[in-house]
C-alpha cells in the first residue's frame, strides 16, 4: 500500500496529524501498537484529572466514594469492563476522515517503509513519501536495589487502579507525583512522597513549590524532600523504602513517578531512514519536525518539554511539513500547568533563569489571599509572579500558584509569543475579580518599576 505519509504512533501528536493531514488533501496511514488516543487519554492526563475533580468533591464534603470516582474515570476514558479500555471512539475519529489504521507494530526498513507485525498476521509493508513518528515516551524506573522483585506500579498502574491501598509512597514529587499524592490522600490512603531535590515541583518557580507543598502537609501527605530511595524490600505495610538520610518509608503499594523519556528510535528502525541518534536511541528535529529526508517526529520521542499541548501542536507541525507545506515550531512560550488543588501554572523564565540568559530582568509577585479574587474564596492562597526585561519592557516569565492558575497564564503566554510590551498590558481591562485581574494590577506595577 502507497501513501502520502505513515504516522506511526496514535497519541495526541499522531492524532493531530492524522486529522489535518486529511484536512490537508493527503493519503495517510496511522500504525498504532496499543490504543488510539495514546498515553493522555487512557493512562495519563485524563484520567488523573477526573479522579483529581472526584477527590475534589469529596474535600469539600461531597458524598464521593473511591468506587465512585473509579467508574466516573472508566466512563471518562470509555473503559467498558475491568479490561484495555476502547479506543473506537478515537479509531472511528481516524478512520473517518479517510485515513487508513493499522493495529500492530511498526518497524522502519528503509526510507518511506513501513512493517507492521501483529499477532497472528503475517508482516504487512506499506510505503509512503514521508513517516512520521510519534511513539511517545516510557517511564524512567531508576536502579533501586529490591525495586523490581519488590513491584511498584508506573503511573499507568497509579491511575488506572480499582482498588484503592491503605497507603502509598510515591517516589518523585513533580507534576504526575503531586497529583496522584493529593487524590490519593483525599480519599483517606495515606501517602508519603519522596523527592530527591530540595522542594517539590522542582522545575516549578520555588514559591508554586511552596504553596503545594503546604496545601498537600495540610491533607496529611508526608513529604520527604532531598533525599531518594536506595533501596525497597517487602514487608512492614507492604513495601519498605529505605532513604539515603537512613530513615524508611513505609507503604502497601510504591508508585514510581520520576519522570520519563523518548521512546528509543533504535528499535523502530529509525537509523535504517537516515536518522542521527545518539547513544540514548533519541534524535532532535529541526523547527520543521524534520530528522532526515522524508523522515519527521513529533511530540514526546522529539525531546523538549513532554505536554499533550506540545505533542499536539508538533503533529500539525509535522504533517504540514510533510505534505510540503511550508510549516516552523515556535516553542518559545510554551505553558505548563500541575493541577493539584490549588493549581500551578508557568510560562517563560524565572528570574534567575532570565539573569542566565542575558536579561537585565526583575520579578513583581502578588500574594493572591489578600486580592479581590482571593478574598473570595474562603481559604484561599497562593501567588501571581511575572518576570520582566527591563531593557526590552517585555514579560519573559510568569508563574502562578492559586485556583484557576492554569486559565490565567495563557495571557502571559500569549504576551510573551507576540512580544506585548508590559506598559500595553497594563492598560488592559480586566475583569472584576479574577485571577487576571491579579496579572493585570501585577503589570501595572511592573509598569511603574520600569519607570525608576
Amino acid at each position: 500500500m502507497s501513501y502520502d505519509v505513515i504516522v506511526i504512533g496514535a497519541g495526541a501528536a499522531g492524532e493531530a496529524a492524522s486529522s489535518l493531514g486529511a484536512e490537508l488533501g493527503g493519503k495517510i496511514a496511522v500504525v498504532e501498537k496499543e490504543l488510539v488516543g495514546g498515553e493522555c487519554t487512557f493512562w495519563a492526563c485524563m484520567p488523573s484529572k477526573s479522579l483529581l475533580d472526584s477527590a475534589h468533591r469529596r474535600h469539600v464534603g461531597g458524598d464521593y466514594p473511591w468506587a465512585k470516582a473509579a467508574t466516573r474515570r472508566d466512563w471518562m476514558t470509555n473503559r467498558t469492563d475491568g479490561s484495555l479500555p476502547s479506543d473506537a471512539t478515537h479509531a472511528d475519529g481516524i478512520t473517518s476522515v479517510g485515513n487508513s489504521l493499522y493495529r500492530g507494530t511498526a518497524r522502519i526498513i528503509g526510507k518511506g517503509k513501513v512493517e507492521v507485525s501483529a499477532a497472528g498476521q503475517l508482516p504487512k509493508t506499506i510505503e509512503a513519501r514521508s513517516v512520521i513518528v510519534a511513539t511517545g515516551s516510557v517511564p524512567v524506573i531508576p536502579d533501586i536495589e529490591g525495586l523490581a522483585d519488590s513491584g511498584f506500579w508506573t503511573s499507568r498502574e497509579a491511575t488506572t487502579l480499582t482498588e484503592l491501598p491503605s497507603s502509598i509512597v510515591v517516589l518523585g514529587g513533580g507534576p504526575i507525583g503531586v497529583e496522584m499524592a493529593q487524590v490519593y490522600a483525599r480519599f483517606g490512603c495515606r501517602t508519603t512522597i519522596v523527592e530527591g531535590n530540595d522542594r517539590l515541583l522542582p522545575r516549578d518557580h520555588p514559591s508554586s513549590s511552596k504553596v503545594v507543598t503546604e496545601q498537600l502537609e495540610s491533607e496529611g501527605v508526608t513529604v520527604l524532600t532531598g533525599v531518594r530511595a536506595v533501596s525497597v524490600e517487602r514487608g512492614g505495610a507492604g513495601r519498605r523504602v529505605k532513604l539515603s538520610d537512613g530513615s524508611v518509608a513505609e507503604g502497601a503499594e510504591v508508585v514510581v513517578a520520576v519522570g520519563r523519556r523518548p521512546a528509543d528510535l533504535r528499535s523502530l528502525g529509525a537509523a535504517e531512514a537516515g536518522a542521527e541518534l545518539d547513544d540514548r536511541g533519541s534524535a532532535k528535529p529541526d523547527s520543521s519536525m524534520l530528522l532526515a529526508d522524508g523522515l519527521f517526529a513529533a511530540g514526546d520521542v522529539a525531546g523538549g518539554l513532554q505536554f499533550t499541548h506540545v505533542a499536539d501542536y508538533q503533529g500539525r507541525i509535522a504533517i504540514a511539513s510533510a505534505l510540503g507545506r511550508t510549516a516552523k515550531a515556535d516553542l518559545s512560550a510554551i505553558p505548563r500547568a500541575t493541577y493539584t488543588d490549588p493549581e500551578t501554572a508557568a510560562v517563560g523564565l524565572t528570574e534567575q533563569e532570565a539573569a542566565a540568559a542575558g536579561h537585565e530582568a526583575f520579578e513583581v509577585t502578588a500574594d493572591f489571599a489578600t486580592s479581590a479574587r482571593g478574598f473570595t474564596i474562603e481559604g484561599s492562597k497562593g501567588h501571581v509572579t511575572a518576570v520582566v526585561d527591563r531593557a526590552s519592557k517585555l514579560l519573559v516569565g510568569a508563574f502562578a500558584a492559586c485556583p484557576g492558575a492554569s486559565e490565567l497564564i495563557h495571557e502571559a503566554v500569549l504576551a510573551i509569543k507576540l512580544g506585548v510590551p508590559v506598559p500595553t498590558l497594563a492598560d488592559t481591562i480586566h475583569a472584576f475579580p479574577t485571577g487576571s485581574r491579579v496579572f493585570g494590577n501585577l503589570m501595572s506595577e511592573a509598569a511603574k518599576k520600569l519607570k525608576t
